[in-house]
């Protein structure tokens, strides 16, 4: 029997689409297009089944963010389908975010058959391995095969079943021959009611045993970086260590949480009387200079905590020792003592107050005091954007004393991109009311995802945009520095800030969007504390002219204010 007598296309389609929903896949993002047709008939037949959750998006890069979101909140595999040609190749900025943070996104891509390959036929191109190293499965599927087993392979190795691979993105390439439409007859089933597919775990805190008092007594800091969980915070209560944790860590909790824990490391560098000795890493750490300075002091050990495989570096090469148990763990780490403990705490409350001293002189809203805001406020759900976004969380915002909302962000390559689609995702996911704090930049970059289609489910997204009209994290890098020089003009300005006079408000509601305006940190805490139904943005408009003087005059408050606890300590 040969191909073309063998499976029809809607047949094939129907197979893998049992084969989706056998190996788990309870969303599904599809971007409309005439040779995935096939795939778009059988969902159709599954969702009125109640066997599978759709959802529609017109732009492929938004469909595979959507998709990346959906099983972050899920923690299940879900799949994306988009027609041939430039469609697949939009999904490239979200399977590569799902390569380095590990998410099972199964890129479902259709195919003309083979004997219109390298003919010139329309929307033809090689979609096979064209994400390359960034899926851990790809598999070409000729029109008329029987699709299962590509699948069921696929998923397997998407969810990291295969030996010593993290889970991540996975590419079938299915190829469809005419026809691409039911036969004659066929229809959908019965309407079974949709399915509500959620994952809705919460927030959660964690309890190990007490450290033994056989370990040694060391000056050891507990690093927590993003997805490092709350094992990491566990960890630090137990052995008696400062928690130094990043707001995605979902570890920025509990009674050894310090919060601007980066401004505080050198205070406690190579020189002072009581340097760090050694480092314990939980998840990846990307938000700061001085703790990536800290990890690659020669005079400080570090080891990471790594009981299964990760994905976002190779191995050997990184200087943190790897250990898979946390028993390993605590022998590398030893105790604290309560002098090391209360001094990191005693320096953490300092240096809050002498931020949130100099943030309280500010009449309108600044970027720390949006982030801090928007972290003591959030509920449910918190989705970060890269950029100034989640830095200024980091450095303001005030640990809690237990987790109050689960917290996301793209830190897999911190691009970006496709933050919108991604924070509506992981709330469509949950179904829980989700806050999304992003820049202004980020914001328009990703516009499109405000695009839901007449009858797509609404997820309740609360977007706070920090609008300084511009992109000003590259202030507070060296860039800030030449352009204070003039020795460039207003080329950094240009080529950097990408200043812009977008009309927030206007764009918001072309798409049929709730929006507000605020500038005070006052009428921001007073907006998110309103309930969140539906989607809402809330624009807080604020001037990037004065930030870098700003955050100088943070610095120095808090080295002022943690010289005197710590000189007398």
């Amino acid at each position: 029997m040969t191909s073309q007598d063998s499976l029809t296309s809607i047949g094939a389609a129907r197979i893998a689409v049992t084969a989706l929903l056998d190996g788990g896949v309870r969303h599904v993002v599809v971007a409309p297009g005439s040779r995935s047709a096939p795939m778009a008939y059988a969902l159709a037949e599954a969702e009125a089944a109640g066997r599978v959750r759709l959802h529609v998006r017109i732009d492929e890069r938004d469909a595979g963010f959507t998709a990346l979101g959906l099983a972050l909140s899920t923690q299940a595999p879900v799949a994306v389908v988009t027609t041939s040609g430039t469609a697949v190749g939009n999904l490239l900025p979200a399977v590569m975010e799902a390569n380095h943070s590990a998410v099972p996104v199964v890129v479902i891509s259709a195919d003309r058959p083979e004997e219109l390959h390298g003919t010139g036929a329309n929307q033809t191109t090689i979609q096979l391995d064209l994400f390359g190293d960034h899926v851990r499965f790809a598999v070409d599927v000729p029109a008329g095969d029987h699709p299962q087993k590509a699948i069921a392979t696929a998923l397997y190795a998407a969810t990291g079943a295969l030996e010593d691979t993290p889970p991540g993105p996975v590419q079938v390439n299915l190829a469809f021959r005419d026809p691409l439409v039911p036969a004659e007859g066929d229809a959908l089933p019965a309407a079974a009611g949709r399915g509500v597919f959620h994952y809705d775990a919460g927030p959660q805190a964690l309890d190990l045993p007490a450290a033994s008092s056989e370990l040694a007594e060391r000056r050891t800091v507990v690093l927590a970086g993003h997805d490092a969980g709350p094992v990491a915070e566990a960890f630090a209560r137990a052995h008696g260590l400062p928690l130094l944790a990043e707001p995605s860590s979902n570890a920025r909790f509990g009674p050894n949480a310090v919060g601007p824990y980066r401004v505080l490391l050198a205070h406690f560098g190579p020189d002072s009387p009581a340097p760090i000795e050694r480092v314990v890493l939980f998840g990846r750490a990307t938000l700061s200079r001085p703790v990536a300075s800290l990890l690659a002091r020669e005079s400080v050990e570090s080891a990471i905590y790594q009981p299964v495989p990760v994905a976002w570096y190779e191995a050997g090469r990184r200087r943190e020792t790897p250990l898979e148990t946390l028993p390993e763990l605590a022998d590398f780490a030893g105790c604290g003592s309560a002098e090391w403990l209360d001094s990191w705490l005693l320096a953490g409350a300092a240096a809050q107050h002498g931020l949130d001293g100099v943030l309280a002189g500010e009449d309108l809203a600044t970027g720390p005091s949006v982030g801090a805001t928007v972290w003591a406020h959030t509920r449910g759900q918190l989705v970060l954007g890269s950029s100034n976004g989640i830095r200024d969380v980091d450095l303001a915002g005030q640990p809690h004393t237990e987790p109050i909302a689960t917290v996301y962000a793209n830190r897999g390559l911190a691009g970006i991109d496709g933050t919108i689609a991604t924070a509506t995702g992981i709330a469509l996911g949950s179904g829980r009311e989700t806050t999304v704090l992003l820049g202004d930049v980020t914001f328009l970059h990703d516009a499109g995802g405000l695009l839901l289609g007449h009858g797509e489910p609404v997820p309740d997204l609360r977007i706070v945009v920090l609008n300084d009209s511009g992109g000003a994290i590259f202030s507070l890098l060296e860039h800030g520095a030449v352009e204070d020089s003039g020795a460039y003009g207003t080329a950094v300005e240009r080529l950097f800030a990408t200043p812009h006079s977008v009309d927030i408000a206007a764009l918001t509601a072309a798409y049929g969007v709730g929006h507000q305006a605020v500038t005070t940190t006052a009428d921001l805490a007073k907006a998110l504390q309103s309930p969140v139904k539906g989607r809402t943005i809330v624009e807080v408009r604020v001037d990037r002219t004065d930030l870098r003087a700003l955050h100088a005059r943070i610095k120095e408050a808090i080295s002022a204010a943690v010289g005197k606890v710590l000189t007398a300590g």
